[in-house]
């Protein structure tokens, strides 16, 4: 089944795949057609008040820049590069898309996804030289990793009432989901991401995030373990046990070249360059 084919069959189920935002898509038009530079691009950007002022905020960070903060969103462009940029208006576009739910609902679930997204660009940035995935790559994944919750939580009525409704933040698990709904939100997050053109390898991991697949090399299971070690750091960050971590721990500081008896004060040093980022 193609990407459409699984977008109809979504539609019939009454679960709706977000649109790319018209910015957006106006962007990787001009990209395509090789028709743009850094004023004309910025100028799509400006069309979207609110797209540009959380990109601003976004590329203010020190994760996606070094020196003199940009002052304008031509200097945005000029400083971060173009690939970096669209990746980071995909990432402020996604939060505005996705369907509305219970206004609390949605604080603590973007508050949870910027948090593990901040945690996984820090880890790229660290570990660039090992995985050669890039802080703007792994921030974009971690955001769009669960986008499959809001669109579940939209279609079924008290989906995820657990992840909203006490302090774990936990959310259900792929195969509980598998059999209650007949998918998951992993499956979504995937669609979500190929619909928004993102990287191959960023959808590809957004797919199979729940393990370190052995079958998928490279990049894909780079950025598995980099998302999961994200997702330890969250849990840690927040006193939640994550009861994933024992089960595939040794194979993702395996994949980041790191070592077990060093992920006390690994992590220690990461949750210290999270609190600098300040994204």
């Amino acid at each position: 089944m193609d990407e459409e084919q699984e977008l109809q069959a979504l539609v019939a189920r009454g679960i709706r795949i977000p649109p790319q935002p018209v910015v957006l898509v106006e962007l990787c038009e001009r990209l395509r057609d090789g028709d743009y530079d850094a004023r004309g691009l910025a100028a799509i950007i400006s069309t979207d008040p609110g797209i540009a002022a959380m990109l601003f905020k976004v590329a203010r960070s020190p994760l996606f820049h070094a020196g003199r903060s940009p002052d304008s969103l031509e200097q945005v462009l000029v400083r971060l590069g173009l690939k970096q940029t669209i990746n980071l208006v995909r990432v402020v576009a996604l939060t505005t898309a996705l369907p509305a739910g219970s206004a609390e609902a949605m604080q603590r679930f973007w508050t949870r996804a910027r948090e593990i997204a901040r945690f996984a660009a820090v880890i790229a940035e660290d570990r660039v030289s090992v995985c050669n995935i890039f802080p703007d790559q792994a921030y974009m994944a971690g955001i769009f990793l669960d986008c499959g919750v809001p669109v579940l939580m939209q279609r079924f009525p008290g989906y995820c009432d657990s992840l909203m409704g006490d302090d774990s933040l936990d959310l259900p698990s792929l195969r509980e989901e598998d059999q209650r709904y007949n998918v998951d939100h992993a499956s979504i997050g995937y669609l979500v991401a190929r619909h928004w053109r993102l990287p191959d390898f960023v959808a590809q991991a957004i797919l199979h995030y729940g393990e370190v697949p052995r079958e998928e090399l490279g990049a894909v299971r780079s950025l598995v373990a980099i998302l999961q070690l994200a997702i330890h750091c969250y849990h840690g960050q927040h006193g939640i046990f994550n009861a994933s971590w024992p089960r595939i721990g040794g194979e993702v500081m395996g994949e980041l070249g790191l070592h077990r008896d060093e992920l006390t004060d690994y992590l220690a040093d990461i949750r210290e360059a999270f609190e600098v980022a300040g994204i």
